[in-house]
């Protein structure tokens, strides 16, 4: 499932929460009229995400500023390049200036720290995924970022894939009952992952029928060893401990997926900055 970002309601919440009820400085200083000049400029070279998020912010806080992307979502850039100009009231512009770059630096971090997993993982036939490691209220924003930087999307939710974990398993009394338990419960086409933790679940899961298993906190002898006890029956999928160092190593193991939680909790927020000219 991917789920479409409602830019709208996530960009009236981060408004709320930095504008409020209005720039008290631009007021006081008498310069919210004034015709202004700007552009949002990256500092280090990247991945881009976020360009969408910021036209929104000046759709909602002032239609009067005309914002042009320079380069869109999803493509490379360079430090020194502009990635949007605006113009327009200096009051609204100025306003806008953090929370636009707010959702750029973060969402151009994930993007771009994705797209360095996934040319680190040099295979085209392994799926680089995220998990459910994100921010509150902005996990599809968030995912969203991860599809721009070539990676793919785990589930968005509990609702949208069963999958069991090491708490089910113990409620469950094992790997193999809380399978079973699923598969005469569940419904059409909802997929079965299960996560394992041995080469020997690993085998206990293929035989109950899992879609996907799972290999948390495998290393790469292992996870290989657990490939070669799963063969065709499943999808594999390992998790847990992925580097940049490693994760090639991983993917030449025989999984055909890589989930890593960094790509969304860990990535660091890119440098842009807003330059005015009046």
């Amino acid at each position: 499932m991917v789920a479409d970002v409602n830019w709208d309601e996530v960009v009236t919440r981060a408004i709320a929460e930095d504008v409020g009820a209005g720039d008290v400085t631009t007021e006081v200083l008498g310069i919210a009229k004034a015709p202004a000049r700007a552009a949002i400029m990256a500092r280090e070279d990247g991945v881009l995400f976020g360009i969408e998020a910021a036209r929104h912010v000046y759709r909602k806080l002032d239609r009067r500023v005309i914002f042009k992307s320079v380069i869109d979502d999803g493509r490379k850039f360079s430090a020194g390049r502009a990635v949007a100009r605006l113009s327009g009231p200096a009051g609204p512009i100025l306003a806008g200036e953090r929370v636009a770059l707010n959702f750029i630096q973060r969402l151009s971090g994930i993007a771009t720290a994705t797209a360095a997993f996934v040319d680190r993982a040099d295979n085209v036939t392994v799926k680089v995924l995220d998990t459910r490691k994100t921010t509150p209220g902005l996990r599809a924003a968030e995912k969203a970022a991860v599809r721009a930087g070539g990676g793919e999307n785990h589930r968005f939710g509990l609702y949208d894939g069963i999958m069991i974990k090491d708490n089910h398993k113990r409620l469950c009394g094992g790997i193999g009952e809380a399978i079973r338990r699923a598969h005469a419960n569940r419904r059409p086409h909802v997929p079965i992952f299960a996560e394992v933790e041995t080469v020997q679940e690993a085998e206990e899961a293929a035989a109950a029928g899992a879609d996907v298993i799972m290999l948390d906190n495998f290393d790469v002898d292992t996870a290989r060893d657990a490939c070669d006890v799963i063969g065709n029956r499943a999808v594999v999928e390992v998790s847990g401990g992925i580097t940049l160092s490693n994760i090639a190593a991983y993917a030449r193991s025989g999984v055909s997926r890589i989930s890593v939680g960094a790509l969304t909790h860990s990535a660091r927020a890119l440098d842009f900055a807003m330059e005015v000219e009046a």
